[in-house]
This record gives structure tokens, sequence and C-alpha cells, in this order.
């Protein structure tokens, strides 16, 4: 058995470490895409960034997914759920992220009730997240505490 931060190579000798690294990476497609995002139009974006974003990005999820794991795992519980992501992403000094998840995830189970025709419609839910998130890189909040 392995506990939720080690990878399957590392529990089992015979696993191949280059299948489980593939396995848990975001697809580098998308990983390109989210950077386009956040470059003006004629900038280009090396092959070796790509991969190093993938990777750090990978392993920043796996990160906070394996406390929000352990949390579950204590209080006996199957499934990690938004609180626990939360959670685990403020126990792990990463606090200013956390409140702008918290009005995501807000908007995300409000989106969810209206597809499901309980509640008013949300006025562009997209752009205020997106405003949400440049604030929070703008006021310099990016950075977790030590």
């Amino acid at each position: 058995m392995f506990n939720s931060y080690q990878t399957m190579s590392q529990a089992d000798p015979n696993h191949s470490d280059d299948h489980v690294d593939m396995e848990r990476m975001l697809p580098i497609a998308n990983v390109g895409r989210i950077m386009k995002r956040a470059l003006p139009d004629n900038a280009k974006i090396s092959k070796e960034s790509k991969e190093i974003i993938q990777e750090c990005a990978s392993e920043f999820i796996s990160f906070i997914t394996s406390e929000a794991s352990d949390r579950c795992l204590q209080e006996k519980r199957k499934t990690i759920n938004g609180e626990d992501i939360l959670w685990s992403m403020h126990s792990l000094g990463f606090e200013n992220y956390s409140e702008a998840l918290k009005i995501y995830l807000a908007k995300i189970r409000e989106a969810m009730k209206l597809e499901r025709g309980e509640e008013e419609p949300i006025k562009d839910m997209h752009q205020v997240m997106q405003n949400q998130v440049l604030d929070m890189g703008n006021n310099n909040l990016g950075a977790p505490k030590h």
C-alpha cells in the first residue's frame, strides 16, 4: 500500500516511472492554452516552458489533493469535496488562493442550482471569476506565506 503522496512507482518497484508520471500530469496542450491566455497574442512559449509549468502545476495539484485526502482518511470519508481542497490550501499556507476559490466554489454551486432550476441566473460568472483572479495577481496575493 502507498500513502496519498507517494507515487505508484515508489510503492511498487515493478511499476514504470514514465507511465505513472504521464498519468498524473496535466495534458501539455491544455497547459499551453492556459499559458497563452496570460500572454500577449504575439508571444511564443517554448516546449521546455510548457513542460516545466506542466510538472509544477501537476505537482501542486497532487500536493493539495494529498492533504485533502489525508483529512478525508482521518474523518473516515471516501470522497474529497471542495471544502477539503479549500481546507488543505489554507493549512498548507495558500490561504490567499483559498479565499478566491471559496468564491469560485460558491459560484459553481450556484450554477449547479441554476441548472436544476433552483435559482435565478448568475450574471457573467466567468467574468466575475476572471476579475477576481486578476485582482489577486495585481495585489501580489499569490505567494504562499512561510
